[in-house]
């Protein structure tokens, strides 16, 4: 998926040096999110605390100054591969919110809701931007590209379904089994 960016490139050659450090930037995530997983205890600590390590690894390494992480988790029990996927979603989530929600203020909020229900678990990661913007066309660059595409198949992997926020929302769901 990072070298379906070739296109964008071909189409637009000056945006070449902003699309490799986008991909150069998800490549090292992955790197410090699979690094963070091989611990020993990765897979013995809740998930909650696993994901709060997670967006704290995250904020250290983007630099966002004045951003405020909530993460609340349900009790749930994921094998490596579960967890390594909603590691990336989470991620790649939490990146776009910082890309794209608090332009021009000096920071926000970013919630991260994992919740059981009956037999299945619905992660949420909202932010308390501006939301989506109304006319399709109009979302970000990313939000159409490359981070979409993730996205999509990341859900996939989880076998999850994937909820997109509207216009106005900011608010991402993916529901998928527990």
């Amino acid at each position: 998926m990072l070298l379906a960016q070739r296109k964008r490139v071909i189409e637009a050659p000056e945006t070449a040096p902003a699309t490799l450090d986008e991909a150069i930037r998800r490549v090292e995530l992955m790197g410090r999110i699979h690094r963070r997983l091989y611990l020993p205890n990765a897979l013995e600590q809740s998930v909650g605390d696993y994901l709060r390590a997670l967006c704290s690894d995250l904020m250290d390494a983007t630099g966002a100054a004045g951003v405020e992480v909530r993460v609340h988790a349900d009790s749930a029990r994921l094998d490596l591969e579960r967890l390594t996927v909603l590691s990336l979603i989470v991620t790649e989530l939490m990146t776009n919110s910082l890309k794209h929600a608090f332009g021009g203020r000096a920071g926000g909020v970013i919630a991260i809701d994992l919740t059981r229900e009956a037999d299945s678990l619905m992660l949420t990661v909202t932010d308390d931007g501006p939301g989506m913007p109304a006319a399709p066309d109009a979302r970000p660059p990313a939000a159409q590209g490359l981070g979409l595409m993730i996205l999509d198949s990341l859900a996939r992997q989880l076998g999850a379904e994937l909820r997109l926020p509207g216009p106005g929302q900011s608010a991402t769901r993916l529901i998928f089994a527990a």
